[in-house]
């Protein structure tokens, strides 16, 4: 009896602290680009220009649709990196990522997302 409620504690304590975007396949937030050139938390280079994506617990590799909430514009991104690091955003979009969906220009913009595929 007590293994099983010390099992069940834990679990509960584990999906407590999960963030709640890794609960879910879709959000909506801030996201901003960014375009370095340097490793990713994946280990692949940063190329701006590709149509990739930093979040903090998706799975590197995850595709997700983008769209931006102002204009409509999407754009698929597979996610290679963690981030962003900025409280309030739900994701750090490349460049590229960003040109295709209107944000260049304003850096920051309110996003909805959802998982194409894991």
């Amino acid at each position: 009896m007590l293994k099983k409620v010390v099992l069940a504690t834990a679990m509960m304590v584990t999906f407590a602290h999960m963030p709640a975007l890794a609960k879910s396949n879709n959000s909506c937030g801030k996201a901003s680009w960014y375009a370095l050139h340097t490793k990713t938390a994946s280990g692949e280079r940063m190329k701006p220009m590709e149509l990739t994506a930093a979040h903090p617990s998706l799975k590197f590799g995850t595709k997700i649709k983008v769209v931006n909430k102002r204009n409509g514009k999407s754009v698929i991104v597979r996610v290679n990196d963690r981030g962003p690091f900025t409280h309030g955003r739900v994701l750090d979009i490349s460049k590229g990522a960003a040109q295709h969906i209107g944000m260049v220009s304003s850096g920051v913009s309110s996003v909805c997302y959802e998982i194409v595929s894991r």
